[in-house]
């Protein structure tokens, strides 16, 4: 029987990758639930869910009506203050000349600079209330806490809020977290400086490195929380968005042969290596025990060698011992990366 022609590729190690994916969520490090310090109707929107805002800027106004009336009442009051303040100075000042001059006791005089004195404290007091008041008015004017975008607003003009109330979010996408929930039967291999890449359609688009590992188990679904600050790739996702990530574990030197290189017999695997023999090449069925699958390959965990010549193709055509000739080089596979 003529050689059969076949491709082989020489193997050789190449950088592993043990990687793992999993679903994970972005999270903005600057989130502001946005509450009212004050209640009452809504009477204006300033802004439309997803717009973006800086700090400071206004978002609701609720009805101050009430607020600015009890404002007035405090300022009138604080009127009278002053004016009585006035008058118990003068009063002291005369009842003073008068002490001086022999006209009146001292214990008019210690009664009039009392007096003048509690009706300087009635005036702060007075005078911290009408502060206190104008500084409440204020809430009735919500603003940013930070610059950010706006989220849902599920209140609508003439809504009664309260303190409780939650009026929208305010969230900064250029500064966000990933945050990845991992089994606590891979817990020990967390690191901070871990690569999390970010994956689409089954490409890396962006590469990050964990920045936290949580200390403690959450009881309730076994997972030790990782986050990784977003660096490469900000400004393409949104808080709370999903996104698939994979763990680069490590990458260490191993051997790689293609899917097709292998063949599959009641459920063992085997590959076909090319061997001298005295004849010249023959095809030597090795069984191979196969770990993960990388892209397109499997990795070899047994029964195969660096420097041996894997056959790749022409495998239906052989069998083991069957004479080979090696019909092309064909280039070697190149370093696949993580699942």
């Amino acid at each position: 029987m003529p050689p059969m022609p076949v491709e082989a590729v020489v193997l050789a190690p190449k950088p592993v990758e043990q990687t793992t994916e999993f679903v994970a969520t972005l999270k903005s490090r600057r989130s502001s639930t946005i509450q009212p310090q004050a209640e009452g109707f809504v009477t204006r929107i300033a802004v439309r869910s997803g717009e973006r805002v800086a700090q400071g800027a206004t978002l609701f106004e609720i009805d101050s009506a009430p607020q600015q009336a009890v404002l007035a009442s405090q300022q009138s009051m604080r009127a009278g203050r002053a004016a009585e303040v006035e008058y118990a100075r003068q009063q002291a000042a005369r009842t003073r000349k008068l002490f001086e001059a022999g006209a009146a006791s001292l214990r008019d005089a210690e009664e009039a600079d009392t007096a003048l004195r509690t009706a300087e404290a009635q005036l702060k007091a007075t005078e911290e209330q009408v502060s206190q008041q104008r500084a409440e008015l204020g809430y009735y004017k919500v603003t940013a806490p930070a610059s950010g975008v706006v989220g849902d607003i599920p209140v609508r003009v003439g809504d009664r809020v309260t303190k409780s109330s939650m009026l929208t979010t305010v969230d900064e996408n250029d500064a966000l977290e990933i945050y990845v929930s991992v089994p606590v039967s891979q817990a020990a291999e967390l690191k901070v400086g871990l690569p999390v890449r970010i994956m689409e359609d089954g490409k890396v688009i962006a590469t990050n490195r964990i920045t936290f590992v949580s200390p403690s188990v959450d009881d309730a679904t076994q997972t030790v929380l990782a986050k990784a600050t977003l660096v490469e790739g900000r400004g393409k996702f949104r808080a709370d968005q999903f996104i698939r990530v994979r763990i680069l574990w490590s990458s260490e030197p191993g051997l790689t042969i293609p899917v097709t290189s292998v063949m599959r017999v009641n459920g063992q695997y085997f590959a076909f290596v090319a061997e001298k023999a005295d004849q010249g090449l023959v095809a030597k069925q090795h069984p191979v025990q196969l770990g993960d699958i990388i892209g397109n390959d499997y990795v070899v965990r047994e029964g195969l060698e660096a420097g041996e010549q894997l056959i790749v193709s022409g495998l239906q055509k052989i069998g083991d011992g069957a004479p080979v000739s090696i019909a092309a080089p064909a280039p070697a596979p190149e370093p696949t990366k993580g699942k």
